[in-house]
């Protein structure tokens, strides 16, 4: 992988434009984006409606892009990342493998523009055509709102896993480009910010994943209705670690 947006638009052999479009739809989970001077811009305008309206317990907008994609018929539990127990497929999808990596580097150099309602992140979720490959390496989570950057590993459905994340005081500025990465080995993860190592965590994933990078907009918080949510992107790196 060595996505540098350097083609006026995405590259759609890597990249799926829909946020978990089998829990809500195609059309509700489509991103507003743009690729433009090496860069991937994803925003949020007042205009986007909501993510899986009805359903999500919590008002949602999201513009996202993920690297696959696999669920399972309409009315079918089957389907990586679901937020509510049992949760049932509401549009099927085509299963959509871009780039899934299994152990590796991973990085990304990205800044985001959000309010006191909103975020920005980069995550590395299970491929899920198992249950148990369902754990989540994410990179960087920010909300408009901390100062803090979350970083860590979600076990979600996988027994072999130790939930560990929590909330880092980086003091650094992500309205400012900076480089998120992690180096994912058998049994352990390395996050570095700029290069620095920033936490150790002695267990991982043993499965493939699928990058996801996204703003996300939480219209039932407070924060100014009339801000767009924008996440820049200039390069996305992955590569086997020698």
């Amino acid at each position: 992988m060595n996505e540098r947006f350097a083609r006026a638009e995405l590259d759609r052999s890597v990249w799926l434009p829909f946020y978990l479009p089998h829990w809500s739809s195609r059309a509700a989970s489509a991103a507003t984006y743009e690729v433009r001077d090496g860069e991937l811009r994803l925003s949020i305008p007042p205009t986007q409606g909501l993510w899986a309206e009805g359903v999500h317990e919590t008002p949602l907008r999201v513009s996202c892009i993920q690297s696959a994609n696999f669920s399972g018929p309409v009315g079918s539990t089957i389907g990586g990342q679901p937020f509510l127990e049992n949760q049932r497929v509401r549009e099927e999808q085509e299963t959509f493998w871009g780039y899934t990596p299994h152990y590796g580097h991973v990085e990304i150099r990205m800044r985001g523009e959000v309010s006191p309602r909103s975020m920005v992140a980069f995550w590395m979720s299970g491929i899920a055509d198992e249950p148990r490959k369902s754990g989540e390496i994410c990179v960087m989570e920010a909300f408009g709102d901390a100062t803090a950057i979350g970083i860590g590993l979600h076990k979600f459905g996988d027994p072999a896993l130790t939930e560990e994340w929590s909330a880092l005081e980086l003091g650094i500025d992500v309205a400012e480009f900076h480089t998120y990465a992690v180096d994912w080995r058998p049994g352990s993860l390395v996050f570095t910010v700029d290069g620095a190592e920033v936490r150790r965590i002695d267990q991982a994933p043993d499965y493939p994943v699928q990058l996801e990078l996204g703003v996300f907009d939480f219209p039932d918080k407070p924060g100014p209705a009339d801000h767009t949510p924008l996440l820049v992107v200039s390069h996305v790196l992955g590569h086997p670690i020698t």
